[in-house]
């Protein structure tokens, strides 16, 4: 079983800033993308940066130069450095992962952390 866990969510004012990080833990051969989404009121669940083993990463359009996710191998860990937060940045922030497993690779989600943003 993979459990992923979020963690570093809270409460912001407009212009600060916030670090996610989500762990993965159990039973696996490796973690393949890394990334996070979220869920804003209303909308869709969206991609906002994903993570590769060889750490090259994407940014949604939105969050370029002010978020910035990065990966610690040795820790199963990634983050999600997040500045100058603007109040369309709150959301449900969920980790996710393409794990390999011993029959192949299967997606994992945390259960989210909640992100606010006040004006």
């Amino acid at each position: 079983q993979v459990q992923l866990v979020e963690s570093g969510g809270g409460l912001v004012e407009t212009g600060g800033s916030l670090r996610l990080s989500c762990e993965a833990s159990g039973s696996f051969l490796s973690l393949n993308v890394m990334a996070w989404y979220r869920q804003r009121p209303g909308k869709e669940r969206e991609l906002v940066a994903e993570i590769r083993n060889g750490r090259m990463a994407n940014y949604a359009d939105s969050v370029k130069g002010r978020f910035t996710i990065s990966r610690d191998n040795t820790r199963d860990e990634v983050y999600l450095q997040m500045n100058s937060l603007q109040p369309e940045d709150t959301a449900v922030y969920y980790c996710f992962s393409k794990v390999v497993i011993g029959w192949g690779q299967g997606d994992y989600w945390g259960q989210g952390t909640q992100v606010t943003v006040s004006s």
